[in-house]
C-alpha cells in the first residue's frame, strides 16, 4: 500500500511552485506514494507545505522546494524521517493549536473535490439534518447561533433569512457573493479552493430553510484555480444529490449556478452584484427595496458571502447553541482572520471573536516581516481604519472595533512597518475609489477625484489648515450622501490616518520611506 504524501493545490501555493514540487515528488516516489493535492492549512509563509502520512500522524515539511526533493526522500521521507525542513507532526505545530478551526476544519486534510473523502470527515451531516427539518426550524437555529453576515456589515444571518422566508413571491433565490476583492482578503478563496463542498452545503441549507429552489454563487474572474474546483464540486454534489432535482431524496429542489464577474470592485456590494448576475451593468441600488424582498430579478433573495454560507454546516450539525458558545458579546462562533502585508508569518487563522489585534499580529503573524517596528494596521479592506499601536488590544469583535473608530469587514488585516507614508496612503484610498466608483452617485464618483485633489495640496503644504479642513469636510458629505459603502466608508482611512498620523501631512516631517506592503 503506497504512503499518502500531501501537495497543496491552490493558488497560493501553486504560485511558489507547488505544482512543480508535486510532479518531482511523484516522479521521485513513484508507485512508493499517493499524491493527495489538499487545500493550504494556512501557513503561508511555510508552501509549498508537504504533509506525510504516517502511524504517528501527518508529519510536516516546509516550505518545500523541487531542488529539496531529492534530499527529502533519500532522507526517509514517506517514513517521516528527519531533515532540516521537518516541521514535525501537523497538529502539533503552534500556528495550528492556538486555533479553533470550525469553518476551515477540513481546508489543508482532504482533497477538496473528493466527494468521499468529504463525508469521511464529516461533511453533509447538516443538510442530511436539515431535510427533516421544516423551513422555520432551520431558520431559528441560524437565528440561536448568532451568526452575522461575513461580509462586512455583520448583519444576523437568521434575521435576514426569516425575512426572506416570510416574504412573499416565488421563486426565492440564494446569492452567493464570492466577488472577495478586499485587499488582504483570501478567506473565501481558500474555502473555494480548499473544501469547496462546504459551500454548497451551506447554500442548500439555506435554501431549504427559506424556501428557495435556485442558489447562484458570484465568483470574482480572479479565482481561476477557484472556477475550476467549483464547477468539478458542483458536478459531483449534483451527482451524488446533494443538490439537483430531489436534494437528498426529499423531494426537494435547489439547483446551484456558477458565474463569473468582470473584475469590478463595487459588485463585492450585494445590489451591484445582483445587477450582474442578471446581465446588466453592475451598478448599485437605491433601497429600499431591500434584496430580502426584492432582490435577483425582483424576488426575495438571500445574498450572504461564502464565509457565511459556509459557516452554516456546522451549525445545523452540532447546533445554534454550540456555535454561539464561541466568542464574545454579539459576536459569536468564530472568524477566519487573513494576515498580509508587511508580515513575518502571514496567512489566515481561523478564532473565536474576542482575541485582541495584538496576539493576532504578534503571536500568530510574528511582527513584521522587514524587523522593523508595527507602526499601523488596517483592518477591514481599502475602506477599513488605519489602527495605531495604542488600539492593537482591542477585541476582534464588531463593536469593539467600531468603538475604536474601525470596522471589521472581511476580517483581513494589513500591517505596515514605520517607513510606510500615511499621506500616501490616504491618497490611495480616495484614488482607489475614484477608480472603483460605479459612478451612479456624485459624492462618492466626483468626491473620490476631489479628494486626491485635496491631499496633493496637503501634502505640497498649500493652504494646509484650510485643505485639512475642506477635506474633512468633503469626507463627511461622502459618508452621509453616498448611495453604498463604496463612498460612504472610504473617509474612514483617509479620517483615521489624519487623526492617527497628522505629522505625514506635512511637507518637512513626512516619512521619505515605502512601505514593503504598498
Amino acid at each position: 500500500m503506497s504512503v499518502r504524501v500531501f501537495v497543496p493545490r491552490d493558488s497560493a501555493s501553486k504560485s511558489v511552485g507547488a505544482d512543480e514540487v508535486a510532479q518531482a515528488l511523484q516522479l521521485a516516489l513513484g508507485d512508493a506514494a499517493t499524491i493527495v493535492r489538499n487545500g493550504s492549512r494556512g501557513m503561508l509563509w511555510l508552501e509549498p507545505l508537504v504533509e506525510v502520512e504516517t502511524d504517528a500522524g501527518r508529519i510536516a515539511y516546509g516550505p518545500v522546494t523541487v531542488d529539496d526533493v531529492a534530499g527529502l526522500v533519500a532522507a526517509g521521507l514517506t517514513a517521516g524521517g528527519e531533515h532540516e525542513l521537518r516541521l514535525g507532526p501537523t497538529a502539533e505545530l503552534p500556528w495550528m493549536q492556538r486555533q479553533e478551526r470550525l469553518t476551515f476544519a477540513r481546508v489543508g486534510v482532504t482533497d477538496p473535490v473528493d466527494a468521499d473523502e468529504y463525508e469521511r470527515h464529516g461533511g453533509i451531516v447538516g443538510l442530511k439534518k436539515a431535510v427533516a427539518m421544516a423551513p422555520g426550524d432551520i431558520v431559528e437555529e441560524v437565528v440561536a447561533s448568532g451568526l452575522r453576515g461575513r461580509g462586512g456589515a455583520g448583519f444576523p444571518a437568521g434575521i435576514k433569512w426569516r425575512t426572506v422566508l416570510e416574504a412573499p413571491g416565488e421563486p426565492k433565490y440564494i446569492a452567493c457573493n464570492a466577488d472577495e476583492g478586499d485587499s488582504g482578503t483570501f478567506s473565501d478563496r481558500m474555502i473555494m479552493e480548499g473544501d469547496p463542498y462546504l459551500m454548497l452545503e451551506g447554500m442548500a441549507i439555506t435554501g431549504l430553510a427559506v424556501g428557495a429552489t435556485e442558489g447562484w454563487i458570484y465568483l470574482r474572474s480572479e479565482y481561476p484555480d477557484a472556477k475550476v474546483i467549483l464547477e468539478t464540486a458542483i458536478e459531483r454534489a449534483r451527482e451524488r444529490g446533494w443538490i439537483g432535482d430531489d436534494v437528498l431524496g426529499s423531494g426537494k429542489r435547489f439547483e446551484i449556478v456558477l458565474r463569473i464577474g468582470a473584475g469590478s470592485y463595487v459588485c463585492g456590494e450585494e445590489t451591484a452584484m445582483l445587477e450582474s448576475l442578471e446581465g446588466k451593468r453592475g451598478i448599485v441600488r437605491q433601497k429600499p427595496p431591500l434584496p430580502a424582498h426584492e432582490g435577483l430579478w425582483g424576488k426575495p433573495t438571500v445574498v450572504n458571502n461564502v464565509m457565511t454560507l459556509a459557516a452554516v454546516p456546522w451549525i445545523l450539525a452540532h447546533g445554534g447553541a454550540a456555535y454561539a458558545a464561541h466568542g464574545v458579546g454579539r459576536s459569536k462562533g468564530t472568524l477566519p482572520v487573513q494576515l498580509a502585508g508587511n508580515i513575518k508569518q502571514g496567512g489566515l487563522v481561523e478564532v473565536p471573536f474576542g482575541i485582541t489585534l495584538r496576539e493576532l499580529i504578534e503571536d500568530f503573524g510574528g511582527g513584521t516581516a522587514s524587523g522593523r517596528p508595527i507602526r499601523t494596521i488596517q483592518v477591514g479592506g481599502p475602506l477599513g481604519a488605519y489602527l495605531p499601536p495604542a488600539a492593537f488590544d482591542t477585541a476582534l469583535d464588531y463593536e469593539a472595533l467600531t468603538a475604536a473608530g474601525g470596522l471589521l469587514g472581511h476580517g483581513g488585516i494589513v500591517v505596515f512597518d514605520d517607513t510606510v507614508d500615511m499621506a500616501r496612503m490616504a491618497r490611495y484610498a480616495m484614488e482607489f475609489c475614484a477608480i472603483e466608483s460605479c459612478g451612479k452617485c456624485t459624492p462618492c464618483r466626483i468626491g473620490s477625484t476631489r479628494g486626491v485633489e485635496v491631499i496633493d495640496r496637503i501634502v505640497k503644504g498649500e493652504d494646509r489648515g484650510k485643505n485639512v479642513a475642506l477635506l474633512q469636510d468633503l469626507c463627511a458629505t461622502m459618508k452621509d450622501a453616498s448611495l453604498c459603502a463604496m463612498g460612504g466608508l472610504t473617509p474612514l482611512p483617509v479620517q483615521s490616518a489624519l487623526e492617527h498620523f497628522p505629522e505625514d501631512f506635512r511637507p518637512e516631517t513626512a516619512p521619505t520611506g515605502v512601505s514593503s506592503s504598498s
